[in-house]
């Protein structure tokens, strides 16, 4: 068992089992580079306040530089008989150290570390989702527009309803990945990151100092939070008894997994045999241990699949907040594994599905199969009728009764004579379905919808 943190007042050695029970480091050390951060800064209040000379700050934050080289470098592994993230560190640094290091937690607590990691974290993999959103808005862009001049049939209760143009149907995962983009951009731009809560109270670190310290690393050269408008904790006891930050991220994770579910339902049905509208690149199927023709849509199953993984991670620590009292409680240290979880599933998901998007092709001779529907152009017979001056419920009516004979008479209302069509309305012939039953005109006839033009949004990818 390795040195802890605390334990002066203690008789007794923790018991084994409830140790390892306790413990974090086997997923806490996910957050190491900003635990080195908040050690980092904490050494230059010191060094400010006087509780550090010039040169114990100096080789403090040489022996966390080092650390940190290791972890850059991918050579880091935690010490897993360690208590935490933060245990480990301070053992390092003692290791290299020797005594200077007892000087590395002084006034500080590691109920203001934990937030202040979890918040970095938080930032960083929001700035890294944010940079996989634009390849796949930048993808879905480039489909659509590939594609700009297919047709294909909408569907509402899963059933055929109207035509809708391909970049139309594209621009609609569009939005709905756009705005997820614009929500995680907006968290982004109100992160704080804020440092001296102590254990809820504050610290005898004077702010300016922390203020002062916190600002210069913020300014440095890493690409990390430059939002804050103040460098100092507004209120110490919100800030470590609260998870919102978190809440709201899992929440962003969650409604952007309902998207990418909905488009992976979507492509698994339009690639089916049933409806063979798409064709979906090899690279991202699997076939059968049995069956050799099988081509079988896996990744987009998986992700859909996924999805309560997602959702209950969110529920999960919404129900581990919702009776605590204030400030901080050790039932926030479960927030962690929901946390990396959603993050790293989204990131694997938005990294293979910007792939699959870029791969799709469109069975075109199926589809136009498929617009042959001559129910796909009812409703605007009704509207073409409306437009002459008929009554909408009356229009509604003839038209219904139209396909209702056409269906019952197994004919098709383009084969059907003048006399035989003004049967169900005086305004109906051959040259007026010819001019309506074709999916140009039912896409051209829709005058409220603005031109089809998306555009991504840009913002820096931070390497993995």
């Amino acid at each position: 068992m390795a040195d802890k943190l605390w334990g002066g007042r203690f008789k007794k050695e923790v018991n084994k089992d409830f140790f390892e029970f306790q413990k974090s480091i086997h997923y806490d050390y996910k957050v190491v580079e900003y635990d080195i951060y908040h050690s980092i800064i904490h050494v230059s209040a010191l060094e400010e306040t006087g509780l550090l000379n010039k040169d114990e700050a100096a080789k403090l934050t040489s022996a966390l530089s080092d650390i940190f080289s290791e972890v850059r470098e991918g050579k880091f592994k935690p010490n897993l008989d360690s208590e935490d993230i933060h245990t480990d560190i301070q053992n390092r640094v003692t290791k290299k150290l020797g005594a200077l290091a007892q000087k590395l937690h002084t006034l500080r607590s590691r109920n203001d570390q934990v937030v202040f990691d979890a918040k970095w974290y938080c930032y960083r993999e929001g700035l890294y989702i944010s940079s996989l959103l634009n390849v796949i808005l930048a993808n879905l862009n480039h489909l659509g527009n590939t594609y700009r001049d297919v047709f294909l049939p909408g569907y509402t209760h899963t059933q055929r309803a109207q035509v809708v143009s391909f970049i139309r149907y594209t621009g609609a995962f569009f939005c709905m990945l756009e705005r997820d983009f614009e929500r995680m951009d907006a968290f982004l731009k109100k992160s704080s990151i804020y440092i001296g809560s102590g254990a809820l109270a504050g610290s005898t670190i004077p702010k300016e100092a922390y203020s002062e310290a916190l600002k210069k690393f913020l300014e440095s050269s890493r690409p990390e939070p430059k939002h804050s408008k103040s460098y100092t904790v507004k209120n110490p006891l919100d800030n470590v008894a609260s998870r919102d930050f978190v809440i709201e991220f899992l929440s962003i994770l969650s409604i952007l997994q309902m998207h990418l579910s909905r488009m992976a339902e979507d492509f698994i049905l339009y690639s089916t045999k049933e409806f063979g509208f798409f064709d979906l690149p090899e690279e991202y199927c699997t076939g059968s241990s049995l069956m050799p023709h099988k081509k079988n849509p896996d990744f987009l199953e998986l992700l859909r699949g996924n999805t309560g993984k997602i959702y209950g991670n969110l529920i999960s620590v919404l129900t581990t907040m919702k009776g605590l009292p204030l400030t901080y409680n050790r039932d926030m240290q479960l927030d962690k594994e929901p946390l990396f979880s959603s993050t790293e599933v989204l990131e694997q998901e938005l990294k293979i599905i910007a792939g699959l998007i870029k791969g799709l092709k469109l069975n075109k001779n199926r589809i136009q199969q498929a617009l042959d529907d001559e129910e796909l152009y009812a409703t605007e017979l009704v509207e073409f009728l409306v437009h002459l001056g008929v009554p909408f419920s009356q229009a509604h009516t003839a038209v219904g009764k139209l396909i209702r004979f056409a269906e019952d008479k197994k004919i098709k209302i383009r084969e059907m004579s003048d006399k035989e069509l003004r049967k169900f309305d005086q305004h109906l012939s051959q040259l007026n379905i010819k001019k309506i039953m074709n999916p140009e005109y039912a896409v051209a006839s829709k005058k409220s919808l603005p031109a089809q033009k998306y555009s991504t949004s840009k913002r820096s990818p931070r390497s993995k």
